[in-house]
């Protein structure tokens, strides 16, 4: 795990680096009229569940807007969205999804964008473990007679360059 956050802050920091081709898919299709219900409430669930069975549409559901002549549904999910247009008055839509490459998935799972709860855990979970890890072997410097003061110098030296590095480079 520590090697993805290491190498996926790589790919964050120079996404030029690792542009990948993104590809963008454009279909059209129709639902039935009455879900979109004149009078009564349109049928979420069967309007979502047909884009996903009809277009292998995957994401979480992030969006669903009703207007009076249109709906729109949005999807995301790690380097992928999907977004339909339907005309409300002719049961017609449109749908892009963008699929944006293995380099924005990676990107999207470091930094927990549209990954759904449990990869929130995840991410929790391996930065206590980094932390973990760091605060003990601090500690375990401080138990080492021969190489306290070599670590204590070195520790110091790393903080004062990455302290400098701050207040000279960034705006």
């Amino acid at each position: 795990i520590l090697f993805f956050f290491a190498v996926t802050g790589l790919t964050l920091n120079h996404t030029e680096w690792f542009a990948g081709a993104q590809r963008t898919a454009q279909s059209q299709g129709s639902v039935q009229r009455g879900w979109l219900a004149g009078g009564g409430p349109v049928a979420k669930l069967e309007i979502v569940e047909h884009l996903r069975r009809s277009h292998s549409v995957r994401g979480a559901l992030s969006d669903f807007r009703i207007d009076d002549a249109q709906l729109s549904v949005s999807f995301k999910g790690p380097g992928y969205t999907a977004d339909a247009f339907i005309d409300r008055a002719r049961g017609r839509y449109e749908l892009t999804e963008t699929r944006m490459g293995f380099a924005a998935v990676m990107n999207d799972l470091h930094t927990g964008r549209d990954t759904g709860r449990a990869w929130s855990w995840v991410i929790d979970l391996s930065a206590l473990l980094m932390c973990l890890v760091s605060i003990s072997g601090t500690l375990l410097i401080f138990f080492l007679p021969k190489r306290r003061a070599s670590g204590l110098i070195a520790a110091a030296i790393g903080a004062a360059l990455c302290l400098a590095a701050y207040l000279v480079w960034v705006p």
